[in-house]
């Protein structure tokens, strides 16, 4: 199954893999094509029948409520779930983050961490309780830390307080992430979107990139001088799926 994908939230399952993509706001109301709520989510990763769930984040964070339930709707799920931070992953985006069983962070990433925050109006005795309710709220969503992390509670206390971010080593030191992505991943990455854009444009399955051989020469029994074995091939011509797609900026 496949979500019909919006700008910059999307969802694909294949051979029992869902990759999801949380690039926008966490928010309960999806004002922009960019936002995402717990309830979208749920009802997405409750429909499917994957076995292993991948969640890629790059937000900015939003709405505490709504971070924890896609928190703790990742956590409760069957499937064996991977979070992978491909560029901030702050706020409430954080606590999704620590929702995989895996967590992954790209070398050019970061982690953000704080206490929650909120308006308030009223009186005195209003505004000190809106602050211990604010209080608990802080104490729930740092259980999602709490739950992986290698420091002591002052130290994670100390890093909420400061609105603190978090570099990929930081991260796996504190026992945020369990891996930092290396290059030679983020390749094999690369090369599996194009090849999705590849079989968008033409219409044709991916294939395998080609290996480079080295031409075999062999030597004249007349002359002793080497010759070629094999001739240098002349390209394909492009498909016509990718001619139609690109002549439009070839001929402006």
């Amino acid at each position: 199954m496949a979500k019909e994908a919006s700008r910059y939230f999307m969802a694909v399952e294949e051979n029992e893999i869902l990759d999801v993509f949380i690039y926008g706001d966490i928010t309960s109301w999806e004002w922009l094509e960019s936002d995402i709520s717990s309830y979208t989510l749920a009802k997405l990763i409750q429909e499917s029948q994957a076995s292993e769930i991948r969640v890629r984040i790059n937000s900015y964070g939003g709405e505490v409520a709504e971070g924890l339930a896609i928190y703790n709707a990742l956590r409760n799920h069957a499937a064996k779930v991977t979070t992978v931070c491909d560029g901030f992953a702050c706020s409430a985006a954080s606590v999704v983050f620590m929702a995989g069983d895996e967590r992954i962070i790209n070398e050019a990433s970061l982690l953000m961490i704080h206490n929650a925050w909120s308006y308030a109006s009223g009186n005195a005795k209003e505004l000190r309780k809106a602050a211990d309710d604010l209080d608990k709220i802080s104490t729930a969503a740092a259980n999602a830390y709490r739950a992986h992390m290698t420091i002591s509670e002052e130290e994670l206390q100390e890093l909420l307080d400061n609105e603190s971010w978090i570099l990929p080593e930081e991260a796996v030191q504190y026992g945020f992430a369990t891996a930092i992505k290396d290059s030679g991943e983020n390749e094999k990455q690369q090369y599996s979107a194009r090849s999705r854009v590849y079989a968008e444009l033409t219409g044709r399955a991916p294939t395998k990139q080609r290996e480079t051989k080295t031409p075999k020469t062999t030597v004249s029994a007349k002359t002793g001088e080497p010759e070629e074995a094999e001739k240098k091939r002349i390209p394909d011509k492009p498909s016509n799926g990718l001619q139609k797609v690109f002549s439009g900026f070839i001929n402006k």
